[in-house]
């Protein structure tokens, strides 16, 4: 395993790693082509478009898709739906409903326009653009942590967007300050990550950063400790010093932690286990250490 970075003494970390979230209490500061002619315009929010502008990575398609995103309560732009051949579609006029009462405007257009949009042509009559979502900076989330005990989870290169969302989830709940993720081969914020962040992804800054180990050097200076979370560590979470102001590492669900950003971290921790199976999957993983330093914080132990 990479050398651990064993440098002490930057500013707000102390000469020593923290105890139990012993020191200054509890968290502060929490953030934390237009269509012409025949089409029939819906909603009250005006003409959507045609989806003009939208990359890929904002388009929704296919009914299920698009009444998850609904449910999930993400934002949503507009939306292009099939203009009517004559026969009815209630289970379409549904989801159609459902959008005008969110107030997202609805173009009927031509299924050839939405055959240009999708992706592997299973749109079923229907091709939404969600709103851009607005990613944090890295020292948004240090401006949440304020200056006690924080929090913040740095995501090296998770790619499932569901365990992602998961993640995100468990930050949220246990009053973290933020999460860092990198701008390229990781999962972003998507249907997915809504749904399974059941919309924490609204109410928890995250931060898209280009150089996670850099990253990581910034919320040092910040006077964080980093753990880097790895099977390989010497140290269980139990005895791992998971208290203070604490940067918790979490590796993608293949790799684990590279290189460069483990050299990064102070120490490193791993959760004992007995049984045979290999590990948790890393969002089973983030919960475990995450909720211990929730435990830390809350009981000074």
């Amino acid at each position: 395993m990479a050398r651990m970075n064993q440098q002490r003494g930057q500013k707000g970390r102390g000469g020593n790693a923290p105890q139990g979230g012993r020191g200054r209490g509890g968290q502060q500061g929490r953030g934390g082509a237009q269509q012409r002619g025949r089409a029939p315009q819906r909603g009250r929010a005006g003409r959507p478009q045609g989806l003009g502008g939208a990359s890929r990575s904002d388009l929704i398609e296919g009914r299920r898709a698009v009444e998850e995103a609904l449910a999930a309560g993400m934002p949503l732009k507009s939306a292009l739906v099939a203009a009517p051949t004559g026969q009815a579609d209630p289970a379409l006029e549904r989801i159609v409903g459902r959008l005008e009462e969110r107030g997202v405007p609805v173009e009927y257009v031509p299924r050839s326009r939405l055959d240009q949009l999708s992706s592997h042509g299973a749109h079923q009559g229907i091709v939404v653009r969600a709103k851009p979502f607005e990613y944090a900076e890295l020292a948004d989330v240090i401006r949440a942590a304020g200056d006690g005990d924080a929090l913040v989870i740095v995501l090296d290169h998770v790619t499932d967007e569901g365990n992602f969302g998961a993640i995100v989830r468990t930050a949220e709940v246990v009053g973290a300050a933020g999460v860092v993720i990198a701008n390229a081969r990781a999962a972003k914020v998507g249907v997915g990550a809504y749904k399974t962040s059941t919309g924490a992804v609204l109410h928890i800054p995250i931060a898209q950063v280009s150089n996670l180990a850099r990253a990581v050097e910034r919320l040092k200076e910040a006077g964080f400790w980093a753990c880097a979370s790895t099977e390989h560590a010497e140290a269980d979470v139990w005895s791992a010093p998971m208290g203070g102001r604490l940067a918790l590492v979490m590796g993608s669900e293949g790799s684990g932690i590279s290189r460069l950003v483990l050299e990064k971290c102070d120490f490193a921790a791993r959760l004992p286990q007995r049984g045979r199976v290999e590990s948790l999957n890393v969002a089973q993983a983030t919960t475990v250490m995450a909720y211990e330093w929730l435990r830390r914080v809350s009981t000074g132990g």
